[in-house]
């Protein structure tokens, strides 16, 4: 039987977008069905995934036809790069990088992170490592130049190619990241466009950061910068507000790059060490000021609310209603659709260990979940996190099933 994979997408696309804007589709949608989950499924190694570009998006296509969610994702990924970004995209002339794969750590050779293939064997995932890369009496320097500061200090001290800037080593390792990031990019386009022409609609997204976790992730390290909220208040305060116009910046920058998206992802990661009161004395003031600039310039945050962010849902009232999109990974997704279902589109779903056990139980799951915060529209089905590498194939199938069986309006 042939497809009419023009008219497949439009539904997709149709279905997503009333759900982003808190309206009823014609079902609840179902997102997610990639990432390492793909590589696992298609026999690709964790290094093959991030590095083989063809490959890569060989098993992203493969997987998102076979599995037939709503949306699917190009392959690869890699760590965060927000310091190169906002360090280089200035200097030399708007150059936008995606994100750290093994191919461009053997350029930079990033202190911040280890990848398979390289200190990881190859069917490891990548690891984020904090480190201190600001010491505690440069805060003033911080606040008073933040992109000079992450410029000549930051960039130096986290990437090993540029410890000193301007020099032969350094210029050379610049132009072997442009010419990899090039080709990356160009690899990702023909994988949109397959699932393009596949049906799949491409929410291209641009990147950004809560100003507390960018001081945190990449500066002053997590323990650090939860101690200095103690032990300079001030300090934290203000440097969240200096950095704030370079995030902005830089998250108009990267999705200017996605013309066919306006959605903007940030990730938090501290938002769950804090209490309410220090939750919104040092960490949600300046993201707040970040949204809300966002969508000033026509961007649609999306947020990752990472763990458990329930003690400050009602935070979320305070942006504009219809503004955001609410992710999250361990919060109750009905203790959510409670207080912001009707101000924000939520996102959410089965945790990683349901993608393991009886696929029954994963059927059960959505339904329970469904009854609950369908109503209404507004709600996205997605896996809490990535799917594991070596899901059971027939869990994720249950998942998909389940909310086209249960999740219709």
């Amino acid at each position: 039987m042939s497809v009419d994979y023009e008219e497949l997408h439009d539904r997709r696309k149709e279905r997503l977008e009333r759900a982003y804007g808190l309206k009823t589709p014609d079902r609840v949608p179902v997102t997610g069905v990639s990432g390492f989950f793909a590589a696992g499924y298609c026999g690709l190694t964790h290094r093959e995934y991030l590095d083989d570009y063809e490959k890569s998006g060989q098993a992203a296509i493969k997987t998102s036809v076979d599995f037939g969610a709503d949306t699917a994702s190009g392959g690869g990924g890699g760590l965060g790069i927000l310091p190169i970004c906002l360090g280089l995209m200035r200097e030399y002339g708007g150059l936008v990088p995606s994100s750290v794969n093994g191919n461009i750590h053997d350029i930079l050779g990033v202190r911040y992170g280890r990848f398979p293939g390289r200190e990881l064997p190859d069917d490891s995932p990548y690891q984020f490592i904090g480190q201190e890369f600001m010491k505690p009496d440069e805060y003033d320097e911080l606040i008073e130049d933040p992109g000079r500061f992450i410029l000549e200090k930051i960039l130096p001290r986290s990437v090993r190619s540029l410890e000193r800037l301007g020099s032969p080593e350094a210029m050379a390792a610049l132009i072997k990241f442009g010419v990899e990031t090039r080709r990356r990019s160009e690899w990702s386009s023909r994988t949109s466009d397959e699932l393009r022409r596949l049906g799949f609609p491409i929410f291209s997204r641009g990147m950004s950061y809560a100003p507390l976790d960018l001081i945190g992730d990449y500066m002053r390290d997590i323990k650090n910068v939860l101690l200095d909220c103690f032990r300079m208040p001030e300090k934290v305060k203000e440097a969240c507000e200096a950095v704030l116009g370079l995030i902005v910046e830089m998250a108009g920058m990267t999705a200017k790059e996605n013309p066919e998206g306006s959605q903007v992802f940030i990730p938090l990661h501290l938002n769950e060490y804090f209490s309410p009161k220090q939750y919104n004395e040092f960490y949600w003031p300046t993201l707040k000021e970040a949204c809300m600039e966002l969508i000033r310039l026509g961007l649609i945050p999306s947020i990752f609310y990472e763990g458990y962010h329930d003690a400050h849902l009602e935070t979320i009232l305070e942006l504009p209603k219809g503004k955001t999109v609410s992710r999250f990974e361990k919060t109750d997704l009905r203790r959510a659709k409670e207080v912001i279902g009707d101000h924000s589109c939520i996102i959410g779903g089965p945790p990683p260990s349901l993608f393991m056990g009886a696929p029954d139980k994963m059927e059960d799951y959505v339904k329970d979940l469904l009854e609950d915060v369908k109503p209404g529209g507004g709600f996205i089905l997605s896996p809490a996190v990535t799917i594991p590498y070596n899901a059971r194939p027939e869990n994720v199938h249950a998942m998909v099933k389940a909310v086209k069986r249960y999740g219709a309006y």
